[in-house]
């Protein structure tokens, strides 16, 4: 099995300088919420120009939703830490255990980092037919929306919940949970929008687009013929289309807790 693959940055693409300066940032320190994932073994440099373009796009939508998450929590009297990106191919090892590449994007609130596996943009655009780097901020953004629910305690209320009940119960409390997620995936598009323009023509379809090819339902469709609503464990694709566009048309933090009651569990 290979070891996780280190990515070094092979100097700043011209996209990532100018959401740099649109967020007032340094373009200088783009990379430096970025970790490589890399933990033993031999390590191999990312000298793909491609790879070390989607590696700075992603350090930059993280910065992003550092700066819309840290103006929110801030307004509520709290403290937003950010979390760390994580980027690796084929697998890597976190404080939530050993993941591969086939486990999809991940938080773990173990050591509050975010885990993508590069090659999972080509699934996402090849299998799954959501191209596009909004398509891409959708699925970091929903990400770091779990870390938002880990700091406001939410991820271990849940997480608590669903070791008491039974498996069918399990799972529509995870479906409760990723929606929240995916509220605030879209709270923070909202808001991205609203304070640098960063939305172009095209970005709201393409993480529409993405939410719904990554539904239970089309999951379970596509791989097994059939649908089995039992199962889902992160939502219908009607479902997730629904909760981005909550989030991003309503801009109301506020919303999460009043629409899916996941403290009061």
């Amino acid at each position: 099995m290979r070891r996780p693959t280190a990515i070094a940055g092979g100097g700043v693409t011209i996209i990532a300088i100018i959401i740099y300066l649109l967020l007032g940032r340094n373009p200088g320190t783009l990379l430096e919420s970025i970790d490589t994932g890399y933990s033993s073994g031999t390590q191999t440099v990312q000298t793909d120009p491609a790879g070390d373009m989607l590696a700075n796009m992603t350090s930059a939508i993280l910065a992003s939703t550092e700066d819309v998450w840290g103006a929110i929590f801030t307004n509520s009297d709290l403290t937003y830490i950010p979390p760390k990106l994580v980027l690796f191919t084929d697998a890597v090892e976190s404080a939530c255990g050993f993941a591969q590449s086939a486990s999809g994007p991940f938080y773990c609130s173990g050591d509050q980092k975010v885990y993508l596996d590069l090659g999972f943009f080509d699934e996402l655009a090849s299998r799954f037919d959501a191209s596009g780097d909004f398509a891409q901020a959708y699925v970091i953004s929903h990400e770091v929306g779990h870390h938002v629910q880990n700091l406001l305690g939410t991820l271990d209320k849940v997480h608590r919940k669903m070791e008491r009940v039974s498996t069918a119960e399990a799972n529509q409390l995870s479906v409760r949970l990723e929606l929240q997620a995916d509220f605030y995936a879209g709270l923070w598009a909202h808001y991205a929008q609203e304070t640098v323009q960063l939305l172009e023509t095209g970005d709201l379809e393409e993480a529409l687009n993405a939410a719904s090819q990554i539904g239970d339902d089309r999951i379970q469709k596509r791989s097994q013929g059939y649908v089995v609503p039992d199962a889902f464990t992160h939502g219908t694709s009607a479902q997730r289309m629904k909760w981005f566009r909550e989030g991003f048309e309503s801009g109301d933090p506020g919303k999460a807790e009043q629409l899916f009651k996941l403290k009061e569990l």
